[in-house]
């Protein structure tokens, strides 16, 4: 399996020094957090662990025996995934497996030594995957998840080993179901990332063959400002409390033909598109809208407009292109 990457981090709060452990580094949105404790002001330490079932979990295991005979307040944020819709159920299994095992391994450690638990836990989940069955958008915290997919149904499966997590220690919980997350960053060999994609293709002049209609609605969410909602978001679980989940979105509504509009105006030429079909496509809901009803002060980190956006994340494509380490 693909290597991951385990962060800690040292971010300054105003009355308590806590070491975070971000497990999923090197992802779009693990990057985005450890450029967000940076600027917050951290003091990152890595090490890596190859992800082979048995071997990673005593490697996060281990790991997490170390952060609970050291003298100083840690939090965990699990980044990791490296699933998409079209990933097959015997990997997304391992993956919820692995997740299952570990979280059981640190409960039984909390049990035996509570005063080296961590602070809190975040959780990454995708808003997309659990509510692509559900009925009557925008989707809220109050919607009934229903996962038409195997990729959803195995975040519903990662949020429910959280949650037991969670029963079993007390130790506050923030699950954190996300959009669609764009931005510099997005790991290109995966089979998702449509504004990433299209400036990929307006790069390399390769036509993007799109499987679902122009009018598909979806939540696009600024990776960096996803960073600061979950960072704040987890601050504030530690200081209430308890589990809690909350959607993590820009909350506003953005067709695929919009999209193509936007990075047309904003590179000066016309996106390289074509119409295409895709046995999965039926996977994809024609509207993902989503609102927050929890925790919504938050929610001002999501600023980034779609212009600034697509613009950020073209750039930072054509840096790559230049440097020659574009690798598709």
């Amino acid at each position: 399996m693909a290597r991951s990457v385990i962060r800690i981090s040292r971010e300054a709060h105003t009355t308590v020094h806590e070491l975070s452990w971000v497990v999923g580094r090197r992802g779009l949105l693990g990057s985005a957090v450890i450029r967000e404790l940076a600027f917050r002001g951290g003091d990152p330490v890595t090490t890596r662990v190859q992800w082979d079932g048995h071997g990673s979990v005593h490697a996060l295991d281990a790991f997490a025996r170390s952060l609970q005979e050291r003298d100083a307040p840690w939090r965990l944020i699990w980044c990791a995934g490296a699933g998409v819709v079209a990933t097959a159920p015997a990997a997304l299994q391992q993956e919820v497996d692995l997740v299952q095992a570990f979280f059981e391994r640190l409960a039984d450690r909390i049990s035996a030594n509570p005063s080296g638990s961590p602070t809190s836990v975040f959780v990454a989940s995708s808003a997309g995957g659990v509510y692509a069955g559900s009925a009557n958008p925008p989707y809220d915290e109050n919607s009934i998840p229903s996962a038409d997919s195997a990729y959803g149904k195995a975040k519903l499966s990662i949020e429910r080993h959280a949650h037991t997590f969670h029963e079993h220690t007390g130790v506050p919980l923030l699950v954190g179901r996300i959009a669609n997350l764009y931005g510099p960053g997005q790991d290109l060999g995966k089979a998702q990332g449509l504004i990433s994609r299209l400036c990929l293709s307006h790069i390399t002049r390769q036509p993007l063959a799109i499987y679902v209609p122009l009018d598909s609605a979806r939540d696009y969410l600024y990776v960096r400002d996803c960073a600061r909602m979950m960072l704040d978001g987890l601050d504030q679980v530690r200081r209430m409390g308890g589990a809690h989940m909350k959607i993590l979105a820009s909350q506003q509504s953005t067709t695929i033909a919009a999209i193509l509009g936007e990075l047309r105006r904003v590179s000066r030429r016309k996106p390289v598109v074509v119409l295409g079909t895709h046995p999965l496509a039926h996977l994809q809901s024609r509207d993902l809208r989503f609102r927050s009803l929890v925790m919504t002060g938050i929610d001002r980190h999501a600023s980034t407009t779609l212009a600034t956006g697509v613009a950020a994340t073209l750039e930072s494509l054509h840096a790559l292109h230049r440097r020659g380490e574009l690798h598709i």
